[in-house]
């Protein structure tokens, strides 16, 4: 016994020893990895810097292209009448043109490798807020640099300052970029907020260069521009062409101006950064920021009483969709409903809509749901065109059909779209119309109706404008032959 306890003291010991071993190994391995990641990004960063301090060159700018409208005069919505409604749509397939596929996802921008914290025997942190949100991120100000001029050497010897000094602050803002559920233009907001914070509004040319190296040690494929005006500018490449922003054609891309200075022609460091990516500019998450209510506006289904919520928006939510830049993918004006479409409803809005939404459609088969669905969104709000309220075209995100008290055919659709993901759990279309859009929906259960089969998958048009139908009928006077389905 005594032997037998001995030989498994003896192989624990090994194996302990071994663990130890391994767990060195594992460490020293670490260890060496961060070393070389750490080494790639100081010797890109070096070679960057070098290659900034020769004679940039000079570039004439593109005009900003302006939104591209859809031609066709806009529909208003029809009430079916009394005496059709309760009767049960008949089963007919419809044509349709063409399908609009679903853009084809891109990267995430990301840093060439990880950024460590460089350990600061006392932590200096810079406080500010954005978009009614409290953030703070750690900065020295003694390690504020400031440029005694915008040539190419000031402009390098300020990049390699920031090579060393900004590491936690980098840190600090991709972990908000992370917490906060960031998309990409909220982040290049951030870098920009982060940026006057720490310089004002006297040094307006440092703000830009340390909102370039964010955005360039983030992964974004930026450039840096001189004007003959004195000013240092950044220009940013987008994954879809943006609208109102002149553009410079750098390498067969698009690099926007997203400052409003009114230049034309620059002096640009045209040098690419390893791995950069374009900024993506659909929105996959709900942004985190802080909650501003607004007052209470209740909703009501005119058909279904029980279908019936008070809601509210958050206003920080509110003034960032506000600022979105409006953007089509492949200049294509079909594509920018997806960008609405596919943005989850907040959570403040889904705490105050969903519980009574569920309540009301609970135990009812999917066509119940769903006709006690769209008849709210048919008649819970007013509609009006946007170039009466707007002065041009405005699709809005689903929180904001919520929250303004006017919103047309592309704003119901985009809104029905996302209950009828959220709270029936179905797959849903958007359907184009010359001058109108509404939904088809792919239902698990056989329901008649007006159909179009999409790649052998059948979708019933359901039509948030058409006031008072019932899911599958098309609103009168439609050309299928037009119409095109817009996959989400």
């Amino acid at each position: 016994m005594r032997f037998v306890i001995f030989t498994i003291g003896l192989f624990l010991s090994a194996f302990a020893s071994g663990q130890n071993k391994y767990s060195e190994e594992y460490e020293a391995f670490k260890r060496q990895a961060i070393q070389d990641y750490d080494d790639f990004r100081d010797r890109a960063n070096a070679e960057y810097a070098r290659y900034m301090r020769d004679a940039w060159a000079w570039y004439r700018g593109e005009k900003p292209m302006p939104v591209p409208t859809i031609e066709e005069p806009v529909v208003p919505p029809v009430i079916l009448p009394e005496d059709d409604r309760g009767k049960t749509p008949d089963e007919r397939p419809m044509p349709f043109d063409e399908i609009v596929p679903a853009p084809a996802p891109v990267p995430e921008p990301q840093p060439i490798s990880p950024i460590e914290e460089k350990p600061q025997p006392v932590e200096q942190w810079l406080h500010f807020v954005f978009y009614g949100t409290p953030c703070k991120v750690r900065f020295d100000a003694a390690e504020s640099v400031l440029l005694n001029n915008i040539r190419e050497n000031a402009v390098a010897d300020m990049w390699e300052r920031m090579m060393t000094s900004c590491n936690n602050l980098l840190c600090d803002c991709l972990d908000l970029r992370n917490s906060m559920k960031l998309c990409d233009w909220a982040y290049v907001k951030l870098a920009e907020t982060v940026a006057n914070t720490i310089y004002g509004s006297g040094h307006s040319n440092e703000a830009v260069l340390l909102q370039s190296f964010i955005l360039n040690q983030s992964g974004f494929k930026i450039h840096i521009a001189r004007s003959d005006n004195h000013r240092l500018h950044m220009l940013l490449a987008a994954d879809c062409d943006m609208y109102n922003y002149p553009y410079w054609k750098l390498n067969g891309e698009h690099y926007y101006l997203l400052d409003h200075s009114g230049v034309d022609g620059l002096n640009i460091f045209t040098r690419t950064f390893p791995e950069e990516q374009p900024m993506r500019l659909s929105i996959a998450q709900e942004q985190r920021f802080s909650g501003k209510l607004s007052s209470e506006r209740t909703l009501q289904a005119e058909r279904y009483p029980a279908v019936s919520a008070t809601v509210v928006a958050n206003m920080n939510l509110m003034d960032f969709y506000n600022e979105y830049p409006a953007s089509y993918a492949n200049n294509d004006p079909l594509t920018k409903w997806r960008f609405y479409a596919q943005v989850p409803l907040s959570r403040v809005a889904q705490e105050r809509l969903y519980p009574a939404l569920r309540a009301a459609i609970s135990g009812k088969s999917e066509r119940d749901a769903a006709n006690m669905l769209i008849n709210f969104v048919q008649t819970a709000f007013v509609y009006e065109y946007d170039d009466k309220v707007w002065g041009c075209d405005r699709a809005f995100f689903a929180d904001e059909t919520l929250y303004y008290p006017y919103s047309d055919c592309e704003d119901r659709s985009i809104l029905f779209s996302r209950l009828v993901r959220d709270l029936l759990g179905l797959e849903v279309v958007l359907v184009y119309y010359p001058g109108h859009l509404a939904t088809a929906v792919k239902f698990n259960e056989p329901i008649p109706g007006d159909y179009l089969s999409v790649d052998g998958t059948r979708y019933l048009v359901c039509d948030p404008t058409y006031i008072h139908a019932p899911i599958g009928l098309t609103m009168p006077d439609m050309d299928n032959s037009q119409a095109k389905v817009i996959m989400l």
